[in-house]
């Protein structure tokens, strides 16, 4: 039963990193800038539950609720203050400002509430599921997190393809001079993707405390990385490719830990996206854009 724990806990642990690669993906894909704070935003996520759920004795639906809502608020603030005066600015700037937005929420988690590890309480209430008489345990925590990475990728497929405000952002990834000129507010949509990318941070942040449970202001740093790593393997600017690449990065990590060893298992697992960028430098989903020269 080996095989089969490290397939479900791969599945679970590429299912997290499915949900911040959809925001890193999202954002890319309509803003074409890489939102490097993103990882920090699921860290703020779950500061918020924990807050909500250990100080002032919140049920954890409520306290998810206030992380995703205060996610999504901090997502539009620090698009419109960050982010939105550089919009003709070069990609440059634009990247060393998302790495400064990142320290500075390192740093004010810091201020706040401390540099000491917290210890977070499960937010799935449900049992764990034995099968074959108790040889394989399944978590609550590994079934709601497949199950939310599920409704997530297909919910955005839908809001993207079926709603007026999905056709705009598909619009604006496009083109979004001509997007401008067909009456639709740019400015709106991006802040907009930032609050949808934001919201699902903090659902990430929350699902991944319950799984590993410690909370500190780094929490949000390597998961980060490596759905933006997941991302990039699956086609960034791809929503399918967000949740392939995921999932498939979480199952290779966990096996590389279970039979190299946990030293080993970063370094096989951005090995994989070196060699996959080698065969389809676009991602294993993405497009290709050929530019006329």
């Amino acid at each position: 039963m080996g095989f089969l724990t490290n397939l479900i806990n791969g599945i679970s642990l590429g299912s997290v990193y499915a949900i911040i690669a959809l925001g890193y993906t999202m954002v890319y894909g309509i803003a074409k800038m890489l939102n490097f704070a993103h990882g920090d935003v699921i860290m703020v996520g779950g500061y918020i539950c924990f807050i909500s759920m250990t100080n002032l004795g919140l049920p954890p639906v409520v306290g998810v609720l206030l992380a995703v809502v205060g996610c999504t608020c901090l997502g539009i603030v620090v698009e419109r203050l960050a982010y939105k005066p550089l919009r003709e600015a070069p990609s440059l700037a634009v990247l060393i400002t998302a790495i400064g937005v990142s320290y500075f929420l390192q740093n004010a988690a810091l201020l706040i509430w401390g540099a000491n590890p917290k210890a977070f309480a499960s937010v799935i209430p449900f049992p764990s599921v034995s099968l074959f008489g108790g040889q394989l345990v399944i978590s609550s925590v590994t079934i709601a997190t497949v199950l939310v990475a599920i409704l997530v990728m297909v919910g955005l497929t839908l809001f993207t393809s079926k709603t007026k405000m999905g056709k705009a952002m598909r619009a604006c990834s496009e083109d979004k001079g001509a997007a401008q000129l067909m009456g639709i507010n740019v400015n709106s949509t991006i802040s907009m993707v930032f609050a949808i990318g934001s919201g699902l941070a903090a659902i990430a942040g929350v699902l991944l405390c319950s799984a590993y449970p410690t909370l500190m202001p780094t929490t949000g740093s390597m998961p980060g990385i490596k759905a933006f790593t997941a991302a990039v393997l699956g086609g960034i600017g791809s929503i399918p490719g967000a949740a392939l690449g995921g999932v498939l990065l979480g199952i290779i990590e966990i096996f590389a830990k279970a039979y190299l060893g946990t030293q080993f298992a970063d370094a096989i697992v951005f090995a994989v996206l070196i060699v996959v960028l080698l065969i389809r430098p676009a991602g294993l989903l993405g497009k290709e854009i050929h530019e006329k020269v």
